[in-house]
């Protein structure tokens, strides 16, 4: 139902408003947020796609992958990190767009007309896991991987969607911070490239990628919230039965520490170094 109101926004969008502006609210608090694209066709993510606050001589080659549409959960749901043998969980913090119209072999200069609106997205992955090189899969398909929300933010409610803040927090403690004007290849290339591959439909959902270097482990009970700016805050918890703990450190906090590796290691649990 949602997919096909984006696709005919404007012929509701004045009987929409109109029932609002008519009808008397209620709490949020009391009630439940849904995911606001419950099952989207397609979901894209850009990868690699921040020059990491100038540390990256270049933007990496343009690429993306999938997620599954059974990765979607909303605000005030949880993600499930499974029993598998991850070397760490992590979350990236991303501004996702929803697409208006079909598109398909778009045209960079014409890519922000097929927009519909911009959402919250955060980027579940499970990393390290086997066979090396061939595990985007694995990694990034998982269900619960895909938090997005709490709402849809049409896209004339949004000046510049390349100079917008993102931030987010571990249990009220900023570990990514950063702006969209740090993206490497910018939304109307994003539009282009994943529109030349494969034909997008109204309500899919485009990831934009992140600046990696705040990426923190998550750890089971863990609330994570991402805001930005414009679309609100979406809040989700962290659930790992098997209480897997890392450092909790950053990347970078990681790299300056003079420490081996990319992500810190698991310090206990099932699949922790022996």
């Amino acid at each position: 139902m949602i997919n096909g109101l984006i696709e005919r926004f404007d012929d509701y969008r004045s009987a929409l408003e109109g029932a609002v502006a008519k009808a008397d609210g209620v709490p949020l608090a009391s009630v439940r947020i849904r995911p606001p694209l419950p099952k989207p066709g397609n979901i894209d993510c850009m990868a690699v796609n921040y020059m990491e606050d100038g540390t990256r001589s270049e933007p990496a080659p343009i690429n993306a992958f999938f997620k599954s549409p059974n990765s979607i959960i909303g605000h005030g749901d949880t993600m499930v990190l499974t029993d598998i043998p991850a070397t760490i969980f992590e979350g990236e913090a991303e501004i996702a767009l929803v697409i208006g119209k079909r598109a398909s072999n778009v045209k960079a200069a014409d890519a922000m007309d097929y927009i519909f609106g911009y959402t919250n997205f955060i980027d579940g992955s499970a990393r390290g896991l086997l066979p090396p090189g061939n595990t985007f899969y694995q990694m990034k398909g998982r269900e619960t991987f895909a938090p997005i929300g709490p709402y849809l933010v049409t896209k004339d409610e949004i000046a510049d969607p390349q100079k917008l803040q993102v931030t987010l927090t571990t249990n009220g403690t900023v570990m990514q911070n950063f702006n969209t004007d740090d993206m490497a290849h910018k939304i109307p290339r994003c539009i282009e490239f994943v529109s030349a591959i494969h034909t997008l439909e109204p309500g899919d959902i485009l990831a934009t990628g992140t600046n990696h270097r705040g990426l923190n482990p998550f750890m089971d009970g863990d609330v994570v919230e991402l805001e930005v700016e414009g679309l609100g805050k979406l809040s989700i918890n962290i659930q790992d039965d098997l209480k897997r703990t890392w450092a909790r450190v950053t990347r970078l906090q990681h790299a300056e520490s003079g420490k081996e590796g990319v992500q810190t290691p698991q310090l206990t649990g099932k699949y922790a170094p022996g």
